[in-house]
């Protein structure tokens, strides 16, 4: 072969690689696509259009399967609410409007709760919106990276102006403030037999309770502690990257923050394992 030959070469397997990346685009919009009969005839394959319309509606069948046993062991407490059945349904339909982007389905599911929240079949369920988000915090905090708390760093709380102050807070922390029992549900549903603890779910429901869930890991597994409004907004407020100073004044500032004791939430984070460390500003 010649040199002369080389660019020829290159320009045909260039050309090879464009019609490939085109094939699998046209696969995979036909796969997302609501009407299989509609775009088999025209994906470039090799095979029939009936075979191909076959072979999405299987693939379909077989990941909205994966996608429905993925978010059934993410969300529990919302499979156990709505049923196994109706669950699996929702998750399907799901699942076609929210189009997982990543290959692992374990990452897929943070749209469930604002979905369930303004699905109109669901409108008698307003609490389910709420539930997938406090299941989603647990799972997500599972995955979450492990760290080591920085010990020497809270002695800066003492000799820092606390305006360069951040309290950083372990991977996987996060927080809920519902204007549902969350926290009674999620307990009640994780129960042998939650006969009993339903009518205090009812109840707490009839009288419109709201809690606050700070959800954090003990270990390797998750834990949801209850917590009171002022400590739910400090712990949104350190998430968001705020200041030691301005977290205090916007808690200080609100009508529960006559509750919100600095002292008490630290030693009560270091005893959970809530805090990370305290980063300084650089001057």
């Amino acid at each position: 072969m010649s040199t002369g030959d080389a660019p020829s070469t290159n320009s045909s397997t260039t050309a090879s690689a464009v019609r490939e990346a085109e094939r699998q685009r046209s696969l995979l919009a036909a796969l997302w696509s609501a009407d299989a009969s509609a775009v088999a005839a025209d994906l470039p394959l090799r095979t029939g259009a009936v075979s191909i319309e076959r072979g999405l509606k299987a693939y379909r069948v077989n990941a909205g399967a994966n996608a429905a046993r993925a978010l059934e062991a993410a969300c529990p407490t919302v499979c156990a609410l709505v049923g196994a059945d109706d669950f699996r349904r929702l998750v399907r339909e799901h699942w076609t409007q929210h189009v997982p982007t990543c290959g692992d389905l374990a990452e897929w599911g943070a749209e469930l709760g604002p979905w369930l929240e303004v699905h109109p079949a669901l409108a008698d369920w307003p609490y389910l919106g709420d539930c997938a988000r406090l299941d989603w915090a647990v799972h997500r905090c599972e995955r979450a990276a492990d760290a080591v708390l920085d010990a020497e760093s809270i002695a800066r709380l003492g000799d820092t102006d606390p305006q360069r102050l951040h309290l950083q807070l372990r991977p996987g922390v996060a927080v809920l403030d519902s204007r549902f029992p969350v926290v009674m549900l999620h307990e009640t549903h994780r129960q042998a037999d939650p006969t009993s603890a339903l009518d205090a779910v009812r109840e707490a429901l009839l009288n419109e309770v709201g809690e606050a869930a700070l959800v954090a890991r003990s270990g390797w597994r998750a834990r949801v502690h209850r917590v009171d409004a002022a400590t739910a907004l400090w712990t949104a407020r350190l998430l968001a990257g705020d200041s030691l100073a301005a977290a205090l004044g916007v808690v200080t500032d609100g009508a529960d923050g006559a509750d919100f004791d600095l002292a008490t939430w630290l030693a009560t984070a270091l005893r959970e394992g809530w805090l990370k460390g305290i980063r300084v500003d650089s001057d």
